[in-house]
C-alpha cells in the first residue's frame, strides 16, 4: 500500500475556473488584464535588437533581481532606490515572499473585502486575526473615515488593499489615498498596497505608488496587467530593505531568481512603460465606452457600478439577485453562457459576490464586442424563457 498522502486543499476558485474553462476559440471577456503583446511587437516598441538578445549570457541572476531591471523599476516606482526593489516571478511570488516574512500568528491584519485570493490567503495561513474592510466603506474615492478609524487601530500590524480594486474597479482619489496613508502611519500599521492596474484610471488621475517615498509600506506591481505581458511572468515588490532581505531564505529554497533573458526584456519594457501602457489604456477606454452603452441598453437585466480604474467590472445579474440565488447559480449561469456562446466570464464566487461576475474590458476590441454580443443574446434568451 502506498504511503503517499498529499495534503488536500481546495485551489482558489479563480485559478481553478481558468484551468478548467479557458481555451482556444473563446471570447474571453473575463480578464483583469489588457490585450497581450506579441514578442515581435515588444522587440519593436521597446527597441530590442537581435544582437542584444544574442549577447545575453545564460548564467544565474541574483535573489533580489538583476541590477538593470531593479534600477528600471526603482526609477518609476521607488524614487530611484533600487535597494528597496525585489524582482519576482509575477506579483504572486512577491506577495508570497513578503507576506510570509512580514506576518506572524496573532497579528491583527485588515484585509479589503473581495481582494485577490493570494492577498487574503497568507494572513489567514499565518494565523493572523483578520478583519475585513467592507466594500461599501469605499465610495467617492475615499474610505469612510469612521470605518478607517474603527478598523485601523493602534496595534494593527498591516492593512492590505488593492486599488483599483479587482474586480469592481473601485479606487481612491488623491485625498482618499492621503487619508489612508495618514491613518496607517499614525497607528504604526504597515500599508500593503497592490497596484496591479494602478496606471489605468478613469475617474481620477493615476495614483502615485505609496511605496515610492519609503516608510513602512509594501507595494506590488506586475507586467501581467497594464503592460500587456502576462506571459513574461515578472512582478516586483517595493519594500523596506530589511523586509526584502528577510525574503531571501524562502526564495533561496524555492525559485532562486529569474532568467537573465527575461530580466532584459522586462528592463526594456519598463523603460518603455508609457508607450506600452498608453496603447492598451486607449483600447480599454474605447471598450469601456462601448460597455457603458451596452449596460444602459440592458439595465433591466444587469446593474453595475462603473469602474473608476483598471480594466474590469463586477456587474450583477438581476435575475440571480432577485431570486436570492445561492453561489452555485452564478457558476451554472457562467457555464451555460460558455457552452452556448463560447463567451467566458469569471463567476462572482471567486470574489465573494454570488450574483455577479467579473467582466474584463481590456482585451482586443473585436473579441470584446463579440463577447458582449453573446452575453446579450444569452440574457435575452433567459428573459424570454422566464
Amino acid at each position: 500500500m502506498s504511503s503517499l498522502r498529499p495534503r488536500r486543499e481546495d485551489p482558489p476558485v479563480l485559478e481553478e475556473w481558468y484551468r478548467r474553462h479557458l481555451g482556444p476559440d473563446i471570447h474571453d471577456i473575463s480578464s483583469s488584464g489588457v490585450h497581450p503583446y506579441t514578442f515581435a511587437e515588444i522587440r519593436d516598441l521597446c527597441r530590442i535588437p537581435v544582437a542584444d538578445l544574442d549577447e545575453i549570457v545564460m548564467d544565474d541572476s541574483v535573489s533580489q533581481g538583476g541590477a538593470g531591471i531593479r534600477r528600471a523599476v526603482a526609477d518609476r516606482y521607488a524614487g530611484g532606490d533600487a535597494d528597496r526593489v525585489l524582482i519576482t516571478h509575477g506579483s504572486s511570488e512577491a506577495i508570497a515572499l513578503t507576506l510570509s516574512a512580514l506576518l506572524h500568528p496573532g497579528d491583527r491584519v485588515v484585509v479589503q473585502e473581495g481582494i485577490y485570493h493570494s492577498l487574503g490567503h497568507y494572513p489567514r495561513a499565518a494565523g493572523c486575526d483578520v478583519v475585513e474592510l467592507p466594500a461599501r466603506a469605499v465610495r467617492d474615492g475615499e474610505i469612510d473615515p469612521e470605518v478607517l478609524d474603527e478598523l485601523i487601530t493602534p496595534g494593527t500590524a498591516a492593512v492590505i488593499v488593492n486599488f483599483p480594486h479587482n474586480p469592481s474597479g473601485v479606487t481612491l482619489s488623491q485625498p482618499g489615498l492621503k487619508a489612508l496613508t495618514g491613518r496607517t502611519a499614525a497607528t504604526g500599521a504597515v500599508l500593503v498596497w497592490d497596484a496591479a492596474t494602478a496606471e489605468i484610471a478613469h475617474r481620477w488621475e493615476v495614483l502615485p505608488d505609496p511605496g515610492a517615498e519609503g516608510g513602512d509600506t509594501v507595494s506590488y506591481g506586475t507586467f501581467s496587467k497594464t503592460f500587456g505581458l502576462p506571459g513574461l511572468r515578472v512582478g516586483w515588490a517595493v519594500a523596506p530593505k530589511e523586509l526584502i532581505t528577510a525574503t531571501f531564505p524562502l526564495r533561496d529554497r524555492t525559485t532562486l531568481f529569474l532568467s537573465p533573458l527575461v530580466e532584459l526584456v522586462a528592463e526594456r519594457a519598463m523603460r518603455h512603460a508609457d508607450e506600452l501602457i498608453g496603447r492598451r489604456a486607449a483600447e480599454a477606454r474605447r471598450n469601456l465606452a462601448h460597455l457603458t452603452e451596452w449596460m444602459a441598453e440592458h439595465e433591466e437585466l444587469v446593474r453595475w457600478t462603473p469602474p473608476e480604474g483598471g480594466v474590469c467590472a463586477l456587474p450583477v445579474f438581476r435575475e440571480l439577485e432577485e431570486a436570492a440565488a445561492g453561489p452555485e447559480a452564478v457558476e451554472r449561469f457562467c457555464l451555460e453562457l460558455l457552452a452556448r456562446h463560447r463567451t467566458l466570464l469569471v463567476p462572482g464566487t471567486a470574489f465573494g459576490a454570488p450574483h455577479g461576475a467579473r467582466l474584463g474590458f481590456g482585451g482586443p476590441e473585436e473579441g470584446f464586442r463579440a463577447g458582449l454580443e453573446g452575453l446579450s443574446e444569452f440574457l435575452l434568451a433567459r428573459k424570454a424563457g422566464r
